[in-house]
C-alpha cells in the first residue's frame, strides 16, 4: 500500500494569462493550477527542477500529494493534468485537483507480478506477456495503492490471467465492470511451431 504522502512545495502565482505563465518560466518555475474542493482555483508555480524530478520517479498522475503553498492551508492534491512542450517534451503547465481523504477517485495502479521462479509455464520456456501493465482502478484519496500483485506461483503455459483472479486492496474494485485480462502466459515460438506440425499432419491423415 501507499506510504506516507509526499509534500510538494508551490508558490502562489501571480497574474495570470500567458504573458505571467511565459513569466514564471524564464524565472524557472512550472505554472500551475489548483481546483475543486468548493474552492476557487489557485494560480500556482513549482519549480522546474522539483517538478522533473518528481516526473522522472514515475506514476506522477497516481501520486497523492500534500501540496505546500506558503499562506496557504496544506491541501491533498492529485495531478489531473501535465502540458508539454510538443518539441522537447518538457513539462509547460500542471492541473492539479483538491481532495478529500473520503474522495474516491479513479486512478491508473500499477501491476506488479511476483513468484515468476515458481510459475511451471515460465520454467518451460513460456512467456509472460503482460496484457495492462497498469489497470485503471476506483479507490479511496486517503488509501491509493501503490500497486496491484498478480501471483505468477503454479500458473501454466496458456494460462490467462484475469482482473478478477487478483486480490485487490480493500475498498478498490475496477472502473470496468467486466473480467478483462491482465496477462497471460503464451508458448515458446519453437513449442507452437511443432504443434502447428502436428495439427498439420493430423489433418493430412484425417484426409
Amino acid at each position: 500500500m501507499a506510504g506516507e504522502i509526499p509534500d510538494l512545495i508551490a508558490e502562489v502565482r501571480t497574474g495570470t494569462g500567458k504573458g505571467a505563465a511565459r513569466q514564471a518560466r524564464r524565472e524557472g518555475y512550472v505554472p500551475g493550477i489548483v481546483y475543486g474542493g468548493s474552492k476557487d482555483p489557485l494560480p500556482i508555480q513549482i519549480k522546474y527542477n522539483t517538478l522533473l524530478k518528481r516526473l522522472k520517479q514515475g506514476r506522477f498522475l497516481s501520486t497523492l500529494f500534500n501540496l505546500k503553498v506558503e499562506g496557504q492551508d496544506d491541501v491533498r492534491v492529485i495531478c489531473r493534468g501535465v502540458q508539454r512542450d510538443k518539441v522537447k517534451d518538457l513539462p509547460t503547465h500542471v492541473d492539479f485537483m483538491r481532495l478529500r481523504a473520503n474522495s474516491r477517485i479513479n486512478l491508473f495502479i500499477h501491476v506488479e507480478f511476483i513468484n515468476h521462479d515458481k510459475a511451471p509455464g515460465l520454467k518451460r520456456g513460456g512467456t509472460l506477456v503482460v496484457v495492462r501493465p497498469e489497470v485503471e482502478l476506483e479507490v479511496n484519496a486517503s488509501n491509493i495503492p501503490d500497486h496491484i500483485t498478480v501471483d505468477l506461483a503454479g500458473r501454466q503455459i496458456g494460462d490467462v490471467i484475469h482482473i478478477n483472479d487478483v486480490e485487490l486492496p480493500k475498498g478498490v474494485k475496477p472502473t470496468i465492470d467486466r473480467n478483462f485480462v491482465i496477462a497471460n502466459i503464451s508458448a515458446p515460438s519453437g513449442l507452437l511451431s511443432a504443434e502447428a506440425a502436428e495439427e498439420e499432419a493430423e489433418a493430412e491423415t484425417e484426409e
